[in-house]
C-alpha cells in the first residue's frame, strides 16, 4: 500500500485562494471521488496532487517523498494523470497514441516485445482495441476519452489521477469504466477522479471528498459524505435518499430556500 498526501495545501489564482490549507490522505486500494460545485477547486487538488501545479503553499507527499523533489520522468511512471479536456494534436492510430504511455519508461529507444504486450492489454482492458489502428482524430470523443485512459494505464502507474473520466461516455461504458477503476484498485493501484454526477460517486467510490470554500466539507464512506446537509453546504441544493434496485439514490429536490 502507498501513500498520496497533502498537507496544508494552499493555492491561489491571481487574488482568489481555490484551496486553502487543504490536509488530506490518500490510501491505494481504494477509489477516491472528489466532488463538489462548479470552481470548488477539484481540478486544481487533482493537478496538485499529481506534482503538475506547484501550490503556494503546503506539500504534497508520495510516501515520504516531496512530489516535486522527483525527477519528471520518475514522477510520470509512478502518477498516471488523465486531464478534465484531453487534447490529442496529432493524426496517429490509437494504439501508437496508447503507446505514448510507455514513454517515461523506454526514453529515446522503440517499444520492446514487453512494452507491446502491456500496450496490448491497455488497449483491451479498455474495449478500444477494435479500433486500435484507427487515426484517432476520427474518433469520436467518448472513443478518444476511453483511448486516453488506456494511455494512462499503459504506463502501469502505481497511482491514478483522473478529471471527470467519464464525461462523454455512453452509460455503459460509464460503468465499464468505473468497474476497470475498481479493479486497478484491487491490483494495488490507488485512484482519485472527480466527478460531477454524484449517483456515479455513491455508486463507485469507496471514498468521496467534499470540496467548497476552498476546504473540505467532508471526507468519508459515500453515505457519509453526500449527505444532505453536506450538499446542502457544497451545492445549494435539497436533496433526499431513497433505496434502489442498485443502491442508494440521491435525488435532488431543488434549490436551498
Amino acid at each position: 500500500m502507498t501513500r498520496l498526501s497533502a498537507t496544508n495545501l494552499k493555492v491561489r489564482f491571481g487574488d482568489r485562494t481555490v484551496l486553502d490549507g487543504i490536509t488530506v490522505v490518500f490510501d491505494s486500494h481504494q477509489v477516491t471521488a472528489v466532488v463538489g460545485a462548479n470552481g470548488a477547486g477539484k481540478s486544481t487538488l487533482l493537478t496538485a496532487l499529481a506534482g503538475l501545479r506547484k501550490p503556494d503553499g503546503g506539500q504534497v507527499h508520495l510516501e515520504d517523498a516531496d512530489i516535486h523533489g522527483l525527477a519528471p520522468r520518475v514522477r510520470a511512471q509512478r502518477v498516471g494523470f488523465l486531464p478534465q479536456i484531453p487534447e490529442v494534436a496529432w493524426p496517429v492510430d490509437a494504439r501508437t497514441l496508447v503507446g505514448l504511455g510507455r514513454t517515461p519508461y523506454i526514453g529515446g529507444r522503440g517499444l520492446s516485445q514487453a512494452d507491446d504486450e502491456i500496450v496490448a492489454r491497455a488497449l483491451s482492458t479498455t474495449g478500444v482495441d477494435a479500433f486500435a489502428d484507427r487515426n484517432v482524430l476520427t474518433l469520436s470523443g467518448g472513443e478518444r476519452g476511453r483511448v486516453l485512459i488506456a494511455r494512462a494505464l499503459a504506463g502501469e502507474p502505481e497511482w491514478l489521477l483522473a478529471d471527470e473520466p467519464l464525461t462523454g461516455l455512453d452509460p455503459g461504458y460509464q460503468l465499464d469504466v468505473a468497474s476497470l477503476f475498481r479493479r486497478m484498485t484491487q491490483d494495488g493501484c490507488g485512484v482519485i477522479v472527480t466527478l460531477h454526477d454524484l449517483h456515479m460517486a455513491m455508486r463507485m467510490a469507496d471514498r468521496v471528498l467534499v470540496l467548497g470554500e476552498g476546504r473540505v466539507l467532508a471526507d468519508g464512506s459515500p453515505e457519509a459524505a453526500l449527505s444532505p446537509d453536506v450538499l446542502a453546504r457544497a451545492y445549494g441544493v435539497e436533496a433526499r435518499f431513497w433505496d434502489g434496485n442498485a443502491g442508494r439514490v440521491i435525488e435532488i429536490v431543488g434549490r436551498r430556500a
